[in-house]
């Protein structure tokens, strides 16, 4: 069984289209989307009707719930989030698609062929907190995690990593990349009676969206963050 997990798409349709059509390709029986649709791009609205015209398995990220809410607890509480990020995205959305937004689960648990995955956005414990490769709380989380698979996003920095027999994978992230491209990431998992995956990147050019942001007038810090895939 091929399952493909994508997140972090932030209003970034074209990325989004462009990695389910890489996906449909491979013959996934399942994809799964471990959240953040909305935020920072211009197509948030756009990205959720494309998410619910494909059979996606979905739960909610810190920013799609900071939006929802018009709460900025759940994202970074600086100046920029506060006065124009996430008023901006609050604007943005529609009433009905933040009430989509809110009905999303946090987490999904698959068991498969005598394999448990359980896919969240941040962590097992907050939906915002971020674990990274090598950091210390990640190695504390994935000693408690009971599972085999725990599938997380909100870094947008993809990696595939063994816990002992666990294995810990982040997908990167579809529409806003932190690895100093435009490229594309989203995981590839294979479970048979071994479980095995892989992260696949796909060239993308920014180029039409960073030109929409600028038509919209979005602040710069934004802008700035999608050219330099920060």
């Amino acid at each position: 069984m091929k399952i493909a997990v994508i997140s972090d798409i932030h209003g970034n349709l074209e990325a989004l289209k462009k990695a389910v059509q890489d996906i449909e390709k491979r013959k996934v029986n399942t994809i799964v989307c471990a959240g953040d649709l909305v935020g920072y791009g211009p197509y948030q609205n756009e990205v959720i009707e494309y998410i619910n015209s494909k059979n996606i398995l979905l739960i909610y990220g810190n920013y799609d719930a900071a939006v929802a809410n018009n709460d900025v607890n759940f994202i970074k509480d600086t100046p920029f989030n506060k006065n124009f990020a996430l008023p901006w995205s609050v604007n943005t959305v529609s009433e009905e698609n933040k009430n989509w937004l809110k009905k999303l689960p946090e987490s999904i648990t698959l068991a498969i062929n005598g394999k448990v995955i359980k896919v969240v956005h941040g962590s097992p414990l907050k939906v915002n907190q971020y674990l990274f490769e090598d950091a210390e709380d990640t190695k504390e989380i994935m000693e408690k995690f009971q599972g085999d698979v725990l599938v997380c996003a909100h870094t947008h920095l993809p990696f595939v990593k063994y816990f002992g027999d666990k294995m810990m994978i982040n997908d990167g992230s579809v529409g806003k990349p932190k690895n100093a491209t435009h490229n594309i990431t989203y995981a590839l998992i294979n479970i048979d009676y071994e479980i095995s995956a892989e992260i696949i990147e796909l060239k993308h050019d920014n180029s039409a969206l960073i030109e929409e942001l600028k038509r919209l007038d979005v602040h710069k810090e934004v802008i700035d963050s999608f050219v330099e895939g920060k």
